[in-house]
């Protein structure tokens, strides 16, 4: 498809998104895409990940995991494409449900909500949804900051990336970059199981989330400088300063700008499991955050994402006239 009607398709998707969600009884019924996606790769996992294999041959495994989910996504979704592409409405609600404007504001506000209502046990059982680190070890001040870098990295992993492919590259675009952020999260682990095997998955996963990492964070910024409650000018200097020193090439991003527009330190040294992972602080603010700041944090993102869409929209009705 051409890139007016790419762009289309995305600016209907996220507004739907936006609106209405994935809903809780279609995922009752049949539960989503990125489930299937994920159902996949854990099959395909048991099957070809030999611990006693030698490590290239696991690293093989581990290509192979990605090139099959990678076509078991994107070939359904450029059929859909070819044979309804025309009725752009279907291309637009399947695109929806591969964004996560919705849920991820629902899945990170629901840590403050728990935070205030059963306090740090029910905070740490919410942020544990939504992070890998060990939230046993995490005070108040450390789930909220758990809560609000899951926040800012999701911003660009779920919402900006993806909308980034499908602008580009259509609706296999957007399927095949959900396929390979799903295999990503379960296999592009650093651990004895996972280092060889997930080595594709999770450099691929930071291939495809280069450009939209440094777009997530302008938006954030741009949006901390509208926003009468944040610091933009902040949000753009933490991003110049910090942005590269972040472990990750793609985190650093969005994280660095959402610290600096809150005032906050995030990042820093994190535990997984029995391995402690020292990583650099994004932001040069407080490190005792506050739900207070999760709500700022929420508040920004909203209107990041309604920046993004206002984009969108601007440019599919440019780009048709």
């Amino acid at each position: 498809m051409t890139f007016a009607a790419n762009l289309s398709i995305l600016a209907g998707a996220l507004l739907l998104e936006a609106v209405f969600g994935y809903p809780e009884w279609l995922y009752r019924a049949i539960r989503h895409p990125v489930v299937w996606m994920g159902a996949l790769v854990a099959w395909l996992e048991r099957r070809l990940n030999r611990e006693a294999a030698p490590a290239w041959r696991r690293r093989a495994g581990g290509v192979a995991v990605v090139l099959v989910v990678v076509c078991a996504a994107a070939l359904p979704a450029a059929a859909v494409e070819v044979g309804l592409g025309r009725v752009e409405t279907v291309p637009m609600v399947v695109a929806a449900t591969l964004l996560a404007q919705r849920s991820l504001w629902a899945h990170v506000r629901a840590v403050g909500e728990a935070l205030e209502r059963e306090g740090l046990a029910g905070g740490q059982v919410a942020v544990g949804r939504i992070v890998g680190r060990d939230v046993e070890m995490l005070d108040e001040a450390g789930v909220v900051r758990a809560a609000i870098e899951s926040l800012a990295e999701n911003f660009s992993d779920a919402v900006v990336a993806p909308g980034l492919w499908c602008a580009l590259l259509g609706l296999p675009g957007i399927a095949a970059y959900k396929a390979i952020n799903t295999a990503d999260s379960m296999i592009g682990h650093r651990t004895a199981r996972h280092a060889a095997f997930g080595w594709a998955a999770a450099r691929l996963d930071d291939l495809v989330n280069l450009p939209a990492s440094r777009l997530a964070a302008w938006w954030l910024v741009v949006a901390a400088l509208v926003h009468p409650r944040a610091r933009g000018v902040a949000a753009l200097g933490a991003v110049w300063r910090d942005a590269g020193r972040h472990r990750s090439p793609n985190a650093g991003w969005p994280e660095a700008a959402m610290a600096g527009a809150l005032g906050l330190s995030l990042a820093g040294p994190r535990v997984y499991g029995a391995t402690r992972v020292e990583d650099s602080w994004m932001g040069g603010g407080r490190r005792a955050a506050t739900v207070d700041d999760l709500e700022l944090a929420l508040s920004l993102y909203r209107l990041a994402c309604g920046i993004e869409i206002a984009v969108v929209v601007l440019g599919a009705i440019t780009v048709r006239v």
